[in-house]
């Protein structure tokens, strides 16, 4: 356990049946950047139980946020369900992940396409002034079946732009563009095939993703990053990672995070 921490658990937010997020303490000496993912988990039987879960708060926070879902029989997120306030989890000390703004080359349009969970790392980066510093536009799209699944909806829309730190130069670059698949909403459709129809790019006002201009952040299911995969190389556009930067990167820790 000594590469790990305890840390208490402050709020629990219960989104929907299936979704929720918590916010635990930060231990002083854990470090990590905006679109990384630590391994957290609980001691079971005297022994971690640790999954893979990326940072929903930003790396200046004191706290730490995270995003999960719930599985009735997942060996972690059976229990990790039931947190309340003042129970502790343990952290790891080493934060990683190739979702960082150092991993995609420089570009015009930063695009971060995430299904369910996969918006976690984006929160991070979102309110992350660098991002903006680096991109005219930042296109946050999220995809999910349910309206109610579409967490933190309120918060970038109403309170995100109304921060001191970053708000004016997230309302001036941000497009969140929120899209569900089993119910009526303003955007309805995978975002995959939003992208092959040109729907998205209208919507949004944008031109069709080019190599040349944009670069992209893929954090999702396996079957969303090999389709989304296979639309960006298409377009000529490599995938970068931890040692080589390029026009789009994929976090590949991403699971159902059971």
């Amino acid at each position: 356990m000594s590469n790990l921490t305890q840390q208490q658990v402050l709020s629990v937010h219960h989104w929907t049946d299936t979704l929720f997020s918590f916010t635990t303490t930060r231990d002083p000496a854990f470090r990590f950047e905006n679109g990384q993912f630590a391994m957290i988990g609980l001691e079971v039987d005297g022994k971690p139980l640790l999954r893979a879960y990326s940072v929903v708060s930003p790396n200046y926070e004191d706290n730490l946020e995270f995003l999960s879902i719930k599985v009735p029989d997942g060996p972690l997120t059976s229990r990790l369900q039931h947190l309340v306030v003042g129970d502790r989890i343990v952290v790891g000390h080493k934060a990683t992940g190739t979702l960082l703004l150092g991993n995609v080359r420089p570009g015009r349009n930063l695009y971060l396409f995430g299904t369910g969970t996969g918006l976690a790392p984006f929160m991070s980066l979102i309110r992350d002034p660098e991002t903006f510093e680096r991109y005219e536009r930042v296109v946050l799209v999220h995809g999910c079946r349910q309206t109610d699944e579409l967490a933190y909806r309120d918060q970038i829309a109403h309170e995100f732009p109304a921060s001191e730190y970053f708000g004016e130069m997230l309302s001036d670059k941000l497009i969140y563009y929120p899209t569900v698949t089993r119910e009526p909403f303003r955007n309805r459709g995978r975002i995959t095939d939003l992208i092959r129809s040109g729907s998205l790019f209208a919507d949004i006002g944008l031109p069709a993703i080019d190599a040349a201009d944009d670069r992209a952040m893929l954090c999702g299911s396996p079957a969303f990053i090999a389709d989304m995969r296979g639309i960006l190389e298409g377009l000529g556009m490599s995938e970068g990672n931890n040692a080589t930067p390029g026009e789009h990167v994929v976090e590949k820790a991403f699971a159902e995070r059971a």
